[in-house]
């Protein structure tokens, strides 16, 4: 009977994340273009002192999809103070990311999705800081991402390894009051926005 009611449970949390990723998405989709190329321009602007982050710290972000914040004026910001850039690989479905060192105009293979990733002759890497997107993030470090749980792996992966800090980047208009989530959701540490950073506290 336990096993039952969790098993319900389980799958209302999993209907609850779908449907707000549905609405999240949308939500994302409507912002207009000049506020989408302001707020990238702002988070590079303040960049990630705030979670005490030095040079020559590695720092991993992503190159954007769709209608995901671009984090490539931050990128390129960091990389002028002295921080070592890297970017996720995919490596198969199940799996835990890995990251290889790239630095802005360096070569890029496509990848499943279309997205883009440093190609395979580049060096595997352990980042110190991981830059994430979101389609939701609450205040409590909860983060809704596309459902295929590479970043709730990875994230695992990386804090058996070695301390890290989680930086969830999102429009503020992406934040809700709590996002639904598992046992096996991994938390983030903070989400930078344009109006700035946001520390997350369970």
């Amino acid at each position: 009977m336990a096993h039952d009611q969790a098993l319900r449970g389980t799958d209302g949390i999993i209907e609850a994340k779908r449907l707000l990723r549905a609405q999240a998405k949308a939500r994302r989709a409507a912002l207009a273009g000049d506020l989408r190329n302001a707020s990238a321009m702002q988070i590079a602007a303040i960049g990630i002192g705030f979670a005490g982050a030095k040079p020559p710290a590695r720092v991993s972000a992503f190159l954007p999809i769709g209608e995901e914040l671009n984090p490539v004026p931050l990128m390129n910001a960091l990389r002028r103070e002295g921080f070592s850039l890297a970017l996720p690989v995919m490596v198969g479905k199940g799996k835990a990311l890995v990251f290889r060192s790239w630095s802005p105009g360096e070569p890029l293979a496509t990848a499943i999705w279309g997205i883009k990733e440093p190609e395979a002759s580049a060096p595997e890497v352990l980042p110190d800081i991981v830059l994430m997107p979101l389609l939701a993030f609450d205040r409590q470090g909860h983060r809704l991402g596309y459902g295929g749980g590479f970043y709730d792996r990875t994230l695992k992966a990386l804090r058996a390894a070695q301390p890290i800090t989680t930086i969830g980047l999102a429009f503020a208009e992406q934040e809700v009051d709590a996002v639904p989530h598992l046992d096996y959701d991994e938390r983030i540490d903070w989400v930078l926005t344009p109006d700035g950073p946001i520390h997350c506290r369970p």
